[in-house]
């Protein structure tokens, strides 16, 4: 969660190899202590640790944060910047944090392209390439620009619950039609109601009940025979 520019910035430096829910819980301690460049500059890395040390590589993370903190201070009046070229000379920032900030907080069409993007535009066939950049430029080419500035958070909600990295959900796909994947992970079909309904069995047949009185004819022979012996 982020309520300034800047809290983006740190949230998003924090997200790497980091879930959404640890990076929010370190930032709902951290933010009510110090949310702007100047309180995390004054913090320093042993002072920000603290509030960060669940995440992975905190201490790395906590040196950038402090160190952008200080960049922001000295050359930008205590502001994020809104070029792509001063964001990526932040610590900590690279091409697709600096696509984020430009598009989430500065309300810019652009495609900020995570391994999720990555994986989805390969796998579907939407923009194939050989690296991020690649994928970012193809996206952006072929992207109606009324779509643009929400597309990737659709692509990336798109492959973390359903083109997911393994077995992805593809019977819940709502493109799964459209997608040039190979090896779908559809459903197996249904076996059709005519394999279903039992096959009628044949009738058994009974002979036929004798006349009350009657012998059969095989006992009727005996007692003649016997009968013509005793004459």
């Amino acid at each position: 969660m982020h309520a300034t520019p800047f809290e983006l910035l740190v949230a998003v430096v924090l997200s790497a190899q980091s879930t959404d829910k640890g990076v929010n819980k370190c930032t709902a301690r951290l933010y009510p202590v110090a949310n702007t460049p100047a309180a995390i500059a004054r913090l320093g890395v042993d002072g920000l640790i603290p509030y960060i040390n669940s995440i992975g590589l905190f201490r790395n993370k906590a040196k950038n944060v402090v160190a952008l903190s200080e960049i922001l201070v000295r050359e930008h009046g205590g502001e994020v910047p809104r070029s792509r070229e001063a964001l990526e000379r932040l610590p900590g920032v690279g091409r697709k944090t600096a696509n984020v900030i430009l598009n989430t907080a500065f309300g810019e069409p652009t495609m900020a392209v995570d391994t999720h993007i990555f994986r989805i535009a390969n796998r579907i066939g939407l923009a194939p390439g050989k690296d991020v950049v690649e994928v970012e430029r193809r996206l952006e080419a072929t992207t109606p620009a009324e779509f643009l500035r929400d597309a990737h958070h659709w692509l990336i909600l798109h492959g973390r619950y359903v083109c997911v990295a393994r077995s992805p959900k593809c019977g819940e796909c709502v493109i799964a039609d459209l997608c040039e994947y190979r090896d779908k992970n559809l459903p197996a079909a249904k076996p059709s109601a005519v394999a279903r309904k039992p096959v009628a069995k044949s009738p058994t047949v009974r002979p036929p009940a004798r006349a009350k009185g009657m012998q059969p004819m095989a006992k009727t022979s005996r007692a003649g025979a016997r009968r013509g012996r005793s004459r």
